[in-house]
């Protein structure tokens, strides 16, 4: 039987769980700033309780976002120096795509696609689109940083079937979403969702060395690069010839 401790602290919650040989264990509170500081005593709590040392995990996974900078930040450098420490693999989980996963759980099942869209603030949203494949999930469309009217552009001509997340009540009217469209605007178990793709992603081998973990960013870069302001200068004029 395996062990995986699995960290998330990419939105406002600080997520934890650790799914030990006989059962799993869970802790869900406030992050933010409390966070960083919360996060190592809480992990030192669920291994008590479930009676487990560090060195008899078998992977440490993380939230690699999209999300919180800061957050994503702190979870990564946790998982890695846990792992580091006692010498484990990594996985990475997608943040998005543990939105989903609860919203599966909650609906018992999921037929078709479903998107994630969580608040990103600044009057933007973090969206990606998933489909449950029978044992794990499928990535549709990868997590990108939207307005609601890029991501409603997004969807001309194919709609969205299902919907999950924090964006749905704040950019209903903007997104123009249905009232009869299967939503789940908030999560049941954040902590459940985790420790199952934590287990679907140990299950399908994907396990990092914890120098290869990085977080996932995905809002705009400020400047570009000498290379790419040299493409976007010959592209414009090109246009001009």
């Amino acid at each position: 039987m395996i062990s995986l401790l699995a960290l998330d602290s990419s939105t406002e919650a600080l997520t934890l769980a650790l799914s030990a040989p006989s059962e799993r264990f869970f802790f869900e509170g406030e992050g933010g700033a409390k966070a960083s500081a919360e996060i190592l005593p809480q992990l030192q709590e669920l291994l008590a309780r479930a009676g487990l040392r560090g060195e008899q995990l078998d992977a440490i996974a993380f939230g690699r976002g999209p999300g919180a900078f800061t957050g994503l930040r702190t979870a990564c450098a946790v998982a890695q120096g846990l792992a580091l420490g006692w010498n484990k693999p990594v996985l990475a989980i997608d943040s998005l795509m543990l939105v989903a996963e609860d919203a599966r759980l909650q609906a018992g099942s999921l037929a078709g696609p479903i998107w994630v869209l969580m608040d990103a603030r600044m009057n933007e949203i973090y969206a990606g689109c998933y489909q449950w494949a029978g044992d794990r999930w499928q990535v549709l469309d990868a997590p990108a940083l939207y307005s609601p009217e890029a991501l409603k552009a997004h969807w001309q001509g194919q709609p969205p079937g299902a919907v999950c997340g924090s964006a749905l009540q704040p950019f209903a009217e903007a997104l123009a979403l249905g009232g009869d469209l299967p939503a789940w605007p908030e999560t049941r178990s954040r902590a459940a969702a985790l420790a199952s793709l934590a287990e679907q992603a140990w299950a399908s081998g994907d396990k990092l060395d914890a120098a290869e973990a990085m977080p996932l960013y995905v809002r705009d870069k400020v400047a570009l690069t000498t290379a790419e302001r040299a493409a976007v200068a010959a592209a414009a004029q090109g246009a001009q010839a």
